[in-house]
């Protein structure tokens, strides 16, 4: 992992991804190596009042596997043409390319983004529509994964995108360790909103948080949209309302993804057969478990229980 810092570097944004790669935690093992770069080593300012000592070159990018730009400000400032000729010789030799808030826009420079969609900080996504019309735009999601380059809404998705790629490299499990570390969530969905309306006085009275560590527990019980608004007493349309504006998602979404991530826990921390998996987590039949998991992650269960069984992914 290489983050390329440039003055003056939003420090925030390259702590996301410092904190999620860089750290090294008691207890678990250290999966990646995580540095900076810079156009020319040296002392960086910073936004934040200090400097910060970079005594690597762009030539670190040759030994990356994932490249991160955490920031890319101002963002009317083209990278010159060495950033540019170093992000796409990296992104030719198979390197992941990832951008945290402003930094899509020295992706968007160097032409990574052209004709695929993306996204930024709410404040930033109009410029970068207009700056970048071959860029397909998403102002409303987290993050946006094409596989080969990552892309993140503001700051604090910055982090939701980094734990998305680390649970896809290491699996579940490990990244609700990290994250039980960071004390965070393990997951937020890239497609939720990235910011929801203002909270009043009933949606704070009216807080998910009983009904969603209920439901977490009941995973293998036939819960519906209908039996969580139940036992919350609310109307389907409230409960709806409520999931929108406090986790930018549906009830329905939210109870799916749920039982995706604890299959993915019990594939990796188990020898449970996919019927008993799928019983456990809500979803069936290991039909339906199959069908499911393609459909959110890209592959099969047996596939992912042999990749995180027999070693997790660098």
């Amino acid at each position: 992992m290489v983050a390329l810092v440039r003055p003056s570097q939003s420090t925030f944004e390259l702590a996301c991804a410092a904190q999620v790669f860089g750290v090294e935690r008691t207890g678990l093992p250290t999966r990646y190596t995580f540095g900076v770069c810079a156009e020319r080593p040296g002392l960086i300012a910073t936004r934040a009042g200090y400097d910060m000592l970079v005594t690597d070159g762009l030539d670190a990018f040759d030994r990356a596997d994932t490249v991160i730009v955490p920031g890319w400000l101002p963002v009317r400032e083209p990278p010159s043409p060495a950033v540019v000729h170093a992000l796409r010789r990296a992104h030719s030799r198979g390197a992941r390319m990832v951008s945290i808030c402003s930094g899509v826009f020295a992706l968007a420079y160097a032409g990574l983004l052209d004709g695929r969609e993306a996204t930024t900080h709410w404040a930033l996504t109009d410029e970068l529509a207009a700056r970048f019309p071959d860029i397909q735009v998403d102002p409303d999601v987290l993050y946006v994964d094409h596989g080969d380059v990552a892309t993140s809404a503001g700051a604090g998705a910055g982090i939701d995108l980094c734990m998305h790629l680390l649970r896809g490299d290491q699996g579940a499990r490990y990244a609700a360790q990290v994250a039980r570390t960071m004390v965070m969530p393990p997951h937020r969905e890239g497609g939720q909103l990235q910011y929801s309306a203002p909270p009043h006085p009933a949606q704070i009275d009216g807080t998910l948080a009983p009904l969603l560590e209920w439901a977490a527990e009941r995973l293998g019980e036939p819960l519906t949209v209908e039996i969580l608004a139940a036992h919350t007493g609310v109307s389907t349309r409230t409960l709806a309302r409520r999931f929108a504006d406090q986790l930018g998602t549906s009830p329905g979404r939210w109870l799916l993804a749920r039982r995706i991530t604890t299959a993915r826990d019990l594939l990796e921390s188990s020898d449970l057969p996919l019927e008993t998996i799928a019983r456990r987590v809500g979803l069936s039949s290991a039909t339906n478990l199959r069908r499911r998991f393609l459909k959110a992650l890209g592959t099969t269960p047996g596939a992912y229980r042999r990749a995180f069984r027999t070693g997790a992914r660098h």
